[in-house]
């Protein structure tokens, strides 16, 4: 297990964290989410043991974060959001380079390239110099670095941003091979979808401060709010107002209600008897940008 204790990160005056608790489960996936500038990044480094003056502490196992860091070291695996690779060797040299740093070598090392590379979907470009690599292909060699070592942390910071379709599903396979296998992930991004698919438990952060955490289940049920999604011609906040408490979102409007099934039936009513066709009529799930706006007043990509 993780356990975050009392974390707290200070620049000068800012407050990158601020007093900062949670328990991560060995075995799980857990999913940062915040802005840019939340302070994921500051968080995924103290983690990694790159950041070493901050307050408060972090257990991993039976170690300590502040008597331990080497021990601790030696268990992870971190991905950073920029990409630390040397741009005029090959994939096949960059991780010898990083395989040597972790102590791997000899038959043992080029064995355990060849299964990364199996892994990352890279064993056809095992032999090119990586600045012919694509942006996505970049961030797979990057993720295979840090897993030469099998590490049973594995810390990946804003793993996707800017690659395509095709890499982002590699990535999301290697993360679904690794919790088969027993690691215990980290996962920090501002793609509320991607730590939905991925995540066991999630932290929300904002401006420093953790402000929730648990599992998905757990959140949706304490803050979604039961909701009908409708959108249409003729279809504004004030005639919703008699159904439930509107407001709007997207092209249309967002019903809170008690009663979700027993209001549709009524909206339904309501739209035959005045001529009314909604383009859009259904039962809104709520998802962690519902929650996070609940919480900070704030649309994800808007703070």
């Amino acid at each position: 297990m993780i356990d975050v204790q009392h974390v707290s990160k200070h620049y000068g005056p800012i407050h990158a964290l601020d007093d900062i608790s949670f328990q991560i489960r060995e075995g799980t996936c857990f999913g940062l989410v915040g802005p840019n500038g939340a302070g994921k990044s500051t968080l995924m480094k103290i983690l990694s043991g790159i950041l070493l003056n901050f307050d408060g502490d972090i257990g991993v196992k039976d170690w300590k974060v502040s008597k331990d860091r080497t021990k601790i070291k030696q268990q992870i695996g971190y991905i950073p959001q920029e990409i630390c690779l040397e741009e005029t060797l090959t994939a096949r040299d960059n991780l010898i380079l990083f395989g040597n740093m972790y102590g791997l070598k000899g038959k043992a090392l080029h064995v355990r390239m060849d299964e990364v590379l199996d892994q990352i979907g890279l064993q056809d470009r095992a032999k090119d110099k990586v600045m012919t690599f694509s942006g996505g292909m970049k961030r797979r060699l990057n993720i295979g670095c840090a897993l030469l070592h099998k590490p049973g942390i594995v810390i990946m910071d804003e793993p996707t941003v800017g690659i395509d379709p095709q890499s982002r599903n590699s990535i999301f396979s290697v993360i679904h091979q690794l919790k088969a296998e027993g690691s215990t992930i980290i996962y920090s991004s501002h793609y509320m979808e991607e730590v939905e698919q991925l995540c066991d438990s999630i932290g929300l952060i904002d401006k420093g401060q953790l402000m929730e955490f648990g599992r998905m289940e757990e959140l949706l049920d304490k803050h979604g709010k039961p909701s009908l999604f409708i959108a249409g011609d003729g279809i504004g906040e004030a005639m919703l107002q008699e159904f439930g408490e509107a407001e709007p979102k997207g092209n249309g409007y967002l019903l809170n209600s008690d009663e979700p099934l027993f209001t549709l039936e009524k909206l339904v009513v309501h739209c035959r008897e005045h001529q009314l066709e909604p383009r859009r009529l259904e039962l809104y799930q709520p998802r962690l940008e519902d929650i996070f706006f609940n919480l900070t007043g704030t649309q994800l990509r808007d703070a």
